[in-house]
């Protein structure tokens, strides 16, 4: 069925978190507990406390938040050289507007802002991956990332050593570059979407995610980096100019009331719906 809902307008803007109030925190944890098990108001008061900021999704029409993403952004240095890390924590917005893109282009300018902010540095997207649709995320649309099919062509293995040893050093499995949360982390409800013989044939991206992340369905994740350069961000602009009507609200509209959501992807992860936790 159709949300009338999601024809109405958003609008998505980033705020440091000194400048987000205990009513929007309450209306982004209102959100977020409709769509995680094992959670309650202090450890996602914890968890936030730990970000630089976050973006906030609103309804125009009541200025009611929908959804939200949490940044942490802070400074790298990679084999003897400064860099910037981007880190996308938890994202979420409401079924009622899945296929909107507010965030996409919001986060766009965002990347943006940062790579003119350090022209002369490496401007890093840091995700980490459960489920395969968060990887395709990545591998569909970096021209620079790792892990990759092809191996460590750009050099990315030690900027993934680099982040999960500063933010998950107790978790992190260097060998296989995994990371292991436990049984009793949080999760999105809803099923993890599963991998069927015909995906593993047809796409050498999910083929791959699998090889390096083969106890994903327990819930280890696979740590992930992605180039930010002006390469990617002139690419990104011409196919979203040219880009068709996002896919978001149809399979919104097919989906069943219980969510069949993937770790990194409660929606269709073109756009950027859910990743999955963050530090």
């Amino acid at each position: 069925m159709h949300s009338s809902q999601s024809s109405e307008a958003l609008k998505a803007s980033y705020f440091p978190l000194s400048r987000i109030d205990v009513n929007d925190i309450r209306q982004m944890y209102a959100v977020y507990s409709r769509y995680y098990e094992r959670t309650d108001w202090d450890i996602f008061l914890r968890d936030l406390s730990k970000k630089s900021g976050a973006f906030l999704i609103r309804r125009k029409s009541d200025n009611q938040i929908v959804g939200f993403s949490t940044m942490m952004v802070n400074d790298m240095e990679v084999q003897g050289k400064k860099a910037r890390g981007v880190f996308s924590g938890d994202t979420i917005i409401e079924r009622a507007y899945w296929g909107s893109r507010v965030l996409q282009v919001a986060f766009y300018k965002f990347l943006v802002a940062e790579k003119i902010r350090y022209p002369r540095q490496k401007v890093y997207w840091l995700l980490i991956s459960k489920g395969f649709k968060t990887y395709l995320l990545l591998s569909n649309n970096f021209q620079k990332f790792y892990p990759n099919p092809a191996g460590d062509v750009h050099g990315l293995s030690d900027v993934v050593d680099h982040y999960c040893c500063e933010m998950f050093a107790e978790y992190y499995d260097a060998g296989r570059q995994i990371l292991d949360f436990g049984s009793d982390y949080q999760c999105l409800k809803g099923d993890v979407a599963d991998i069927t013989e015909n995906m593993r044939r047809s796409n050498l991206n999910i083929r791959f995610f699998e090889k390096c992340n083969p106890e994903w369905h327990r819930g280890t994740e696979l740590p992930c980096v992605g180039v930010v350069d002006w390469e990617l961000l002139a690419s990104y602009a011409l196919r979203y100019a040219s880009k068709p009507a996002s896919k978001g609200r149809e399979d919104a509209s097919k989906a069943t009331p219980r969510l069949h959501a993937v770790p990194g992807s409660a929606a269709p992860v073109d756009n950027m719906i859910a990743f999955r936790r963050s530090a």
